[in-house]
């Protein structure tokens, strides 16, 4: 992965990529596929998916909503809040940090209307508002919720180990405050083939199901993780922090993508070519597999991927 400005090479990032056909036979490997890796938020799909079976109540826009790293654009506060008040909480029971939303528009009218960093805004609180709804549906304590040893992480754990076949390799903690359980890419491309093969009306369609049925919830409006989700009817993709990217199609082709070094801007069109080496393309996905570099408002290079894959 290479990034060009003004025809020379500037830069150049490193990626781990797995990749699977839909009979699950291997199309890429490149780098330790094998290694424990951080799927960061790549995982919530997967956290859903342990929410919905031990008694979660959402569907359509919220369910997806769970699954986000959202933009905190107005519905996805307003959803979070939905979420909250469904199992009688606001925004004071969440224990995600404070943050502006992650939409640079959204982010400069909170502050222009003289509002600040909250939890409700933070890119997770989707997550952690159906983390709490899932306690309050079992009646588990919802202070301390994000501790592993916790009932509700415990039965999340559960899950991720049934659906990557592999036995979390550590435990670490997420930006969000939430456990992050690190497995490797291989395992995690297993878990979303499995999520998109399940049969219609199983907890595991019902999360695949709104997560393609409203991109924008899982990300954003503008985000290129919901273009790629309008782009390619069928697939459903979840990005991560430190750039992170699994990804299934409905037939069970599917992949994860690492950039090493944790840069973002060569995650999407490495992702790009990872769908396209297994057959998966669209005319809108032209401009997010070459991002231009700019030079004085104007572009004067580009990010690219050296060769294919």
């Amino acid at each position: 992965m290479e990034v060009v400005r003004s025809g020379f090479v500037e830069s150049v990032h490193h990626a781990r990529v797995f990749a699977i056909d839909a009979e699950a036979a291997t199309v890429a490997a490149y780098g330790d596929v094998a290694a424990a890796a951080s799927p960061r938020s790549s995982m919530k799909p997967l956290q859903a998916l342990g929410m919905l079976r031990a008694g979660l109540d959402l569907d359509g826009e919220l369910l997806a909503l769970s699954c986000a790293s959202h933009s905190g654009e107005d519905f996805h506060i307003e959803g979070v809040g939905k979420i909250l008040a469904g199992v009688g909480l606001d925004a004071g029971a969440l224990e995600c940090p404070e943050d502006l939303p992650l939409d640079t528009a959204a982010a400069h009218r909170v502050l222009r209307a003289g509002g600040a960093p909250a939890r409700i805004t933070m890119n997770c609180s989707g997550k952690h508002a159906a983390m709490l709804a899932t306690c309050v549906a079992n009646g588990w304590p919802t202070d301390g919720y994000l501790h592993p040893a916790h009932a509700l992480q415990r039965a999340i754990r559960a899950t991720a180990e049934e659906l990557t076949g592999e036995r979390v390799a550590a435990t670490g903690v997420d930006g969000c405050g939430a456990p992050l359980f690190f497995a490797s890419m291989a395992g995690i491309t297993r878990a979303y083939r499995a999520l998109t093969l399940a049969a219609p009306g199983t907890h595991e369609r019902r999360v695949v199901d709104a997560m393609r049925a409203h991109p924008e919830w899982t990300s954003g409006t503008t985000r290129a993780e919901a273009a790629l989700m309008r782009a390619i009817p069928g697939l459903v993709l979840k990005s991560g922090a430190e750039a992170f990217d699994a990804f299934a199609f409905e037939d069970g082709r599917a992949a994860t993508v690492k950039i090493e070094d944790g840069g973002q801007r060569a995650r999407v069109p490495v992702t790009v070519a990872t769908l396209r080496a297994l057959g998966l393309d669209a005319p809108e996905l032209n401009a997010l597999a070459t991002p231009p570099q700019l030079g004085g408002g104007r572009p004067v290079g580009e990010v690219r991927v050296r060769g294919r894959l």
